[in-house]
């Protein structure tokens, strides 16, 4: 019963929170420009007006281009049924751990970057070969980090890492969760194709990364991979809230009201990661294609520090 319960409770909550994350990241970078900005709920109706139209598709594709929104998708929502939103509801095991998380969006990235070179578009083949640079610069960094809360957990279970994290106190006064928390606000951002790394609202060819990889998508498997990319970034969102600000050792109550307490403020902790992620990118400005290694190279020497701190410790203080 348990088990049904946090697979129910885990698809609502990503698939209903999904669009509103981004929905609220664009209304922060409106309002910042002085402008009103559409309604964070705008995504909704994108998705709703994209599923009701018809899909172009070039009849050089084969079916690699009509599999892969539905492959996407699917890894996304596989991944985010293995990053608990809540640890009041945790089923007695998770077949999963986070190498299993980055391995199955990995797959979602390969069909992705391989769909946009299926129709032997030159900007599709543009934005694949740059996905490709990002994600090899990038999924080391993932590893490390989380490899480093896991040397504390001893356990790559994510559910046993976010147990482990609530008995900490609070992880951000560690060094070990600083430096782990910084290069995961680094790997979120690379990872959902924001500035510095990438601009989702650009359509000019030459900076395109994500978007040159999806131009030729259009209708419901339009609607799919942009759905797809939502949930993503949630699970990376997740995956930072849960581990480094635990917010389930501080509800006394039990049973249904200690569950709604417990998603209501992992609501309201996304939506400060919202508000940040907003902030730095309206602060800051894309970065050029061959600075972004430089990026992704402070994040692994930040979630390096994080195990040389930990090492230095002895994990006594952590």
């Amino acid at each position: 019963m348990n088990n049904i319960v946090y697979l129910l409770v885990q698809l609502l909550v990503i698939l209903l929170v999904a669009p509103f994350v981004n929905g609220l990241i664009k209304k922060v970078k409106a309002l910042s420009q002085k402008r009103k900005g559409a309604s964070v709920f705008q995504m909704y109706f994108d998705l709703y007006k994209l599923v009701k139209k018809k899909t172009v598709v070039s009849n050089v594709s084969s079916w690699i281009f009509h599999v892969t929104p539905y492959i996407v998708f699917a890894t996304a929502m596989a991944a985010a049924l293995l990053v608990p939103v809540s640890t009041k509801i945790l089923p007695p095991q998770i077949p999963g751990d986070f190498i299993m998380v980055v391995s199955i969006l990995a797959l979602g990235r390969f069909f992705l970057m391989i769909a946009a070179l299926d129709t032997a578009s030159t900007f599709g083949g543009m934005g694949s070969s740059r996905e490709a640079m990002i994600s090899a610069l990038i999924e080391p960094s993932i590893l490390i980090s989380m490899f480093t809360v896991a040397l504390i957990s001893r356990s790559t279970s994510l559910p046993q890492i976010m147990e482990t994290v609530q008995k900490v106190g609070i992880p951000l006064a560690h060094p070990v969760y600083i430096m782990v928390g910084l290069a995961l606000l680094i790997i979120i951002l690379a990872e959902t194709c924001r500035i510095p790394v990438d601009d989702p609202a650009t359509h000019l060819e030459l900076t395109m990364v994500h978007e040159a990889m999806i131009l030729e998508y259009s209708g419901r498997h339009l609607a799919l991979l942009e759905y797809g990319a939502a949930v993503k970034q949630l699970v990376f969102m997740t995956l930072f809230v849960n581990i480094l600000i635990p917010q389930d050792q501080l509800i006394g109550v039990i049973g249904l009201g200690a569950l709604i307490l417990s998603l209501l403020i992992y609501l309201l902790k996304v939506i400060l990661l919202a508000l940040v992620m907003g902030i730095i990118e309206v602060n800051t400005v894309k970065l050029k294609l061959f600075s972004i290694p430089n990026l992704a190279a402070l994040s692994f020497i930040l979630a390096f520090l994080g195990v040389l701190q930990f090492l230095i410790l002895g994990g006594k203080h952590v």
